[in-house]
């Protein structure tokens, strides 16, 4: 991440366009809205578009505009994303997701800097820097031919990838650490401490959701937290394999479990079933809340 803020620090201040790389959750925005903040172009507009979510009737509607009367719906005449980013920084999302024919009409925008919106045959000059992200292997789509080679080299002047949460070390614990500072501060409550075993718990999870993840596990164990340090049970994570635990319990006569197995899935399930309340959870298992407690250290939940 260091090598990341690095390249940021050279590349906001020019006009390069930017493509960014990395898995769904790892900050790509983020770092599309601090190359905004740190470039000349801070104090005009940052326009982002989600471009995945457009169907190809409204492509070029939002991104370029329409006319009154261009079609059903139009009742008024519309600015699109390009020419409201006019001065500023345009920030295209999943840009790996648009099919060939979107492909063609963003290439022709970005190679003559016009847009012609829908309904009009007057073209409008827009002056941008173009941002785009995307969680699919470009490179690879490239290859394959459903992703235009043209289109890829006029979007990444300069190409950054962000690494996947699992690979950044102590970063899950520091991340960990100040996202209970925001929402403890939010909820009005006492900022918690975590547990070694809490903190080896998150360190050993592989953040399939990345940093996004992250935040939300903690947001949820600062709310749901029992008490002033944060314990492994007071983070769980919805996994195939926790999923298809009650399976594997239900059918334990067809497929005989290991009793401490089998001890540890009613655990996880209790507590899950009660949103991470140990008091519940150790109620409905018929046992303390110490009691609990050292089956948690036992089966290192």
């Amino acid at each position: 991440m260091q090598e990341v803020r690095a390249i940021i620090e050279k590349v906001a201040p020019t006009e390069a366009n930017v493509l960014l790389l990395g898995e769904n959750g790892t900050g790509k925005e983020l770092v599309a809205k601090s190359l905004h903040e740190q470039s000349r172009r801070a104090a005009r507009p940052f326009v982002a578009a989600d471009v995945a979510a457009l169907s190809e009737g409204l492509f070029e509607s939002e991104l370029f505009g329409h006319t009154k009367g261009a079609f059903t719906d139009a009742q008024a005449s519309r600015v699109g994303r390009f020419e409201a980013a006019t001065g500023g920084t345009l920030f295209l999302d999943e840009i790996g997701n648009i099919g060939l024919p979107q492909q063609a009409k963003l290439l022709t925008a970005l190679q003559n800097r016009l847009v012609v919106p829908v309904g009009s045959n007057v073209p409008i000059p827009v002056d941008i820097r173009l941002l785009s992200a995307t969680n699919a292997p470009l490179h690879a789509l490239v290859a394959r031919g459903s992703f235009r080679q043209d289109l890829m080299y006029r979007l990444n002047t300069v190409e950054i990838t962000l690494p996947p949460l699992r690979e950044r070390g102590d970063d899950v614990h520091l991340l960990a650490q100040y996202f209970a500072q925001v929402y403890a501060a939010r909820n009005r409550q006492p900022v918690p401490e975590f547990s070694a075993a809490a903190l080896r718990k998150l360190r050993e999870h592989p953040w399939p959701g990345n940093v996004r993840e992250l935040q939300h596990a903690v947001e949820r164990a600062v709310i749901l937290g029992a008490g002033p340090v944060l314990l492994p049970a007071d983070f769980s994570f919805r996994n195939p394999e926790s999923a298809a635990a009650p399976a594997a319990v239900a059918t334990l006569a067809e497929s005989p479990l290991p009793l401490l197995e089998v001890e540890k899935n009613t655990i996880q399930q209790a507590i899950e079933r009660h949103q991470g309340n140990l008091t519940k959870a150790a109620k409905e298992l018929g046992i303390t809340r110490t009691a609990l407690y050292r089956r948690l250290d036992k089966h290192d939940i």
